[in-house]
């Protein structure tokens, strides 16, 4: 007799396993046990019901490491001392990866560390897409691309969650811009929803079984995400079949009927829509008690997958441990990216015997700064530190800072001395007596190493940039640089891109080295030296210039409106509360049109045929890659190619090598073409290696606003093969049928 066949479980129904026991559960609560648990017990907790048995929720703050125990009731440190974290590679730069195994490994050490503090959920991934290049959380966020946020996005949620502890994706959805994030209308055509906002949350709940999901700050299309039919029960629990529950981010609940009616389960922080106004609600007939029942077993479904840690087993170890840090070192390795290598200045040649370090981006930390989630590391060691331990005795580096340094906006009094190091604004331009120094040093060297960029303060949640521009008078210390020593590496450490059109022509060698973890400066220091080949690819695209880009090219940012920031106005300690509630009352309501649809970052560029400073998926090596024919094939399931790939160099090194589609035939508006498929290839010097990618037939189709769901257009298929969007190296043409 045949063996029965089972079906694999998917993974958000893995949240139906203890259905029984919840049952049991929720008919020995009272109305106010279950009301109890709608909104937080303590600024990072919600409650659980002790007398049954239930422990609280627990969060940590994310999402590139676990932030330090703060006091109950705010985040200010509590002063432990086993919460210091590793500090991994920020989004952007586990996104220039392009590898969906490290994303899963970073995910499991998020959740290992998140464990050993007694968190059970995470809050993040945050995978939102990075539509403006001056957006304050382009660092946060993982790419410009919907197929490469999905993948990464999706992997990091298994990780995470094989580790025991919960994923919450933020934020749902459509939350692009930190200016006037808490009350902006993002207004977006639903294909472009589908296509473009949408799919890293769909993969992160459909595949990954992401267990929690934050809703955004903003409108979209008319109504608050915290209380959004259309996102939150129409596509979340409708369309993915989501089975856990949603928390609000900080404040951004609005009212208690929306968010009973419209999908919300916890409010954070507070009570005052989530508490007793549903209790209020209930006796007067508005809500029922049924409806409080469901939002109270959506939270126990996680609470039962997610072992609670006891207080006493909890917190006993340092967070941070070695094998996360590895990770950290992995993920730092494998994201450096290399832009620019005229004359082969980098690696390091051997008869550099004298190297002048040049920036502040050299010696500032960025486990932290500005607002929003940081980690208090372990360490972290810098540029400057990987440097100088690398080179060891044989090779003086000097420093010198170049440059002063913007601290961001500050509230409170200034301080009583000014420092001769920080800048008082963001273009103040270079100080003479630095940039004396630095020249002089420069012309001493064998080769000079350029740090420039952002800072944690200038890339910020809460804000966005004005623009991309190199700040405090870079741009004029790398030209007398370059002036002094034409031997010049720029290393630009930065979140998201930056305005390179004074600085690349003076320099021959440009490296984006992000904002890299505990371990950055480590990593950097071998690509430098050549211990390691860069194989970073640009998740984003690097403008030209702003108004190359999309929104601004279009005049849908900046918003003409500005306000203060919700989230910051709940934490300012400068302010009353009395204060805080006034602003926030009088923030705009502006809107922001998605007008450019689904000509988000490159898309934008190769359809209008504008050309970048440095296109997606850019990223040079210090090998050749040679690409074979490529063929291709079509099944009733996906499309499928193959080639063969070579290292003609001289020392191991990883290719991403990415598949993009074109139609020319196409009846439907579509880009020029879109990434479909990629894969990092790891390759010994000499070695062959048959590479083979697929694109499902689903990731094919477009939605179809008349019929309003998917569907795959037939016709050619021009399937173009290379090593950045701008560089295909072959292509091929397959016939696909409507299905």
């Amino acid at each position: 007799m045949a063996a029965a066949c089972t079906r694999p479980v998917a993974p958000q129904d893995r949240l139906l396993a203890n259905e029984a026991v919840i049952d049991a559960v929720i008919a020995q609560m009272t109305l106010e046990e279950k009301v109890n648990m709608l909104h937080s017990k303590t600024n990072m907790s919600s409650a659980g019901v002790e007398r049954l048995g239930i422990a609280d929720m627990h969060y940590a703050d994310g999402p590139f490491g676990i932030r330090e125990e703060g006091v109950p009731d705010g985040f200010q440190s509590a002063g432990w001392q086993l919460d210091s974290a590793t500090y991994f590679p920020t989004g952007s730069a586990l996104a220039a990866t392009w590898s969906e195994d490290l994303a899963y490994d970073y995910g499991t050490g998020m959740g290992i560390e998140a464990r050993l503090r007694g968190k059970d959920v995470i809050l993040g991934p945050a995978i939102n897409i990075q539509r403006l290049p001056v957006g304050g959380r382009t660092y946060e966020y993982l790419s410009e691309d919907p197929a490469l946020s999905a993948a990464l996005a999706m992997r990091y949620t298994q990780g995470l969650q094989d580790r025991g502890t919960a994923a919450c994706i933020k934020h749902f959805a459509v939350n692009n811009q930190e200016t006037n994030r808490g009350s902006v209308d993002a207004q977006v055509d639903e294909r472009t929803l589908r296509e473009i906002y949408l799919k890293p949350f769909e993969r992160a709940v459909r595949e990954g079984g992401a267990m929690c999901v934050m809703p955004a700050y903003n409108k979209v299309n008319g109504d608050y995400c915290s209380e959004n039919e259309h996102l939150l029960n129409e596509i979340l629990r409708g369309d993915w079949g989501f089975k856990g529950y949603t928390l609000s981010d900080w404040g951004g609940t609005h009212s208690t009927m929306g968010a009973m009616l419209h999908g919300l389960n916890v409010q954070m922080t507070g009570s005052n829509y989530l508490g007793q106004p549903v209790i209020d609600s209930i006796r007067v007939g508005r809500l029922t008690e049924d409806m409080v029942d469901e939002k109270v077993r959506q939270i126990l479904r996680v609470r039962y997958a997610i072992e609670a840690i006891p207080d006493d087993v909890a917190n006993t170890k340092m967070t941070s441990q070695p094998e996360c840090r590895e990770i950290a070192l992995r993920v730092a390795e494998k994201s450096i990216v290399l832009l620019k290598n005229e004359g082969g200045l980098l690696p390091l040649a051997r008869d550099v015997k004298k190297i002048a370090v040049i920036g502040q981006n050299a010696v500032l930390k960025t486990q932290s700064g500005g607002v929003g989630a940081g980690v208090k590391a372990l360490y972290e060691i810098t540029p400057l530190e990987g440097i100088r331990r690398r080179a060891g005795a044989d090779v003086e580096v000097a420093y010198a800072p170049g440059y002063k340094n913007f601290p961001g906006r500050r509230w409170g009094p200034a301080p009583a001395q000014p420092d001769p190091l920080v800048a008082a604004a963001i273009d103040e331009p270079a100080d003479p007596a630095l940039l004396s120094e630095a020249v002089a040093l420069a012309r001493e060297a064998d080769l000079v190493i350029f740090f420039g960029g952002t800072n944690k303060s200038i890339e910020t949640e809460g804000s966005d940039r004005a623009d991309i521009d190199l700040p405090v008078g870079q741009n004029e210390v790398v030209k007398a640089l370059a002036a002094a020593n034409p031997r010049l590496v720029t290393v630009l450490i930065s979140g998201g891109p930056t305005d390179l059109r004074e600085l690349e022509p003076v320099s021959p060698a440009i490296v984006q080295g992000w904002w890299n973890g505990t371990e950055g400066g480590t990593a950097l220091a071998e690509v430098l030296f050549g211990d390691i080949a860069p194989s970073g690819k640009l998740p984003f695209t690097f403008p030209v210039r702003l108004e190359d880009s999309p929104a601004f090219a279009l005049g849908n940012f900046p918003d003409k409106t500005q306000g203060g920031d919700l989230f910051t106005m709940l934490y300012r300690q400068d302010l009353t509360r009395e204060q805080r509630a006034e602003i926030m009352a009088k923030l705009p309501k502006p809107v922001s049109r998605y007008t450019e649809g689904l000509l988000v970052g490159y898309r934008w560029f190769d359809t209008r045929k504008v050309k970048p400073m440095y296109a997606f998926g850019h990223g040079l090596s210090y090998v050749r890659f040679e690409y074979g024919e490529m063929k291709a094939s079509v099944s009733r399931k996906a499309v499928r190619v193959s080639f063969p790939l070579t290292n003609a160099g001289q020392m191991p090194a990883d290719e991403v090598v990415q598949l993009y589609v074109s139609r020319p035939d196409a009846t439907v508006e579509w880009p020029a073409k879109e990434l479909k498929a990629f894969a990092r290839v790891s390759l010994q010097p000499g070695q062959t290696e048959t590479v083979r990618l697929e694109i499902p037939l689903d990731d094919l189709r477009y939605w179809n606003v008349e019929r309003n769901g998917w569907e795959l257009e037939p016709g050619r298929l021009e399937l173009l093969l290379g090593a950045a969007s701008d560089d295909i190296r072959r292509t091929a043409s397959v016939t696909v049928t409507g299905k």
